[in-house]
């Protein structure tokens, strides 16, 4: 079993405003980050754009509604389990993205993100995601649509995240991190 992760927000303005720019810059930073931290499986891409092949067509869940945009900010992408996405989560450019998306994001209503199981071989799709997001809203986290804070195993038990797992992963991939860190210092927020 591999874990999924679905996330969604809105900007404050468009894409390719200067509201946003400290996102824009650091996106591409945040896909190399994932790629090299240790646990990463593979992300879709975003259809029309280089990259890895999206999986399935993007959709956008029901939060989107009347905000004025026909997309937002939103990703899919696979892990090796719990540990290893969180270390990547809260540590180091990732990290320092949410630190500051306060700034390009509007406060939402929602979660911010979906974790669900996939079997081994399995991609995971965009309409899934939105589906887990939207039902995590709706009822709260279950087996099926959950987060760190309530968590559950691939056989659908409670699961308690391992802390020292994260913190020894979070040093392995602050290694191969350093150059991207160095980076996004200096880009504006």
């Amino acid at each position: 079993m591999r874990l999924a992760i679905y996330n969604f927000g809105l900007h404050v303005a468009p894409y390719d405003s200067r509201e946003v720019e400290g996102f824009r810059l650091r996106e591409a930073v945040n896909f190399t980050a994932a790629e090299r931290a240790d646990g990463f499986v593979g992300r879709s891409g975003y259809d029309g754009e280089p990259g890895p092949a999206s999986w399935g067509q993007q959709v956008f869940p029901r939060f989107i509604e009347g905000s004025g945009f026909e997309t937002g900010p939103s990703s899919l992408s696979l892990w090796r389990d719990i540990e290893a996405l969180m270390a990547f989560s809260y540590s180091g450019v990732h990290a320092d993205a949410l630190k500051h998306a306060r700034h390009w994001n509007v406060k939402q209503q929602w979660p911010p993100l979906v974790l669900w199981w996939v079997e081994d071989g399995r991609l995971p799709d965009w309409a899934d995601g939105v589906a887990r997001l939207e039902h995590l809203h709706d009822h709260g986290p279950k087996p099926a649509a959950f987060h760190f804070k309530q968590a559950y195993d691939p056989a659908g038990a409670a699961y308690l995240v391992d802390r020292a797992v994260v913190r020894t992963l979070v040093e392995k991939n602050g290694a191969g991190q350093a150059d991207l860190l160095a980076s996004v210092k200096t880009m504006p927020v």
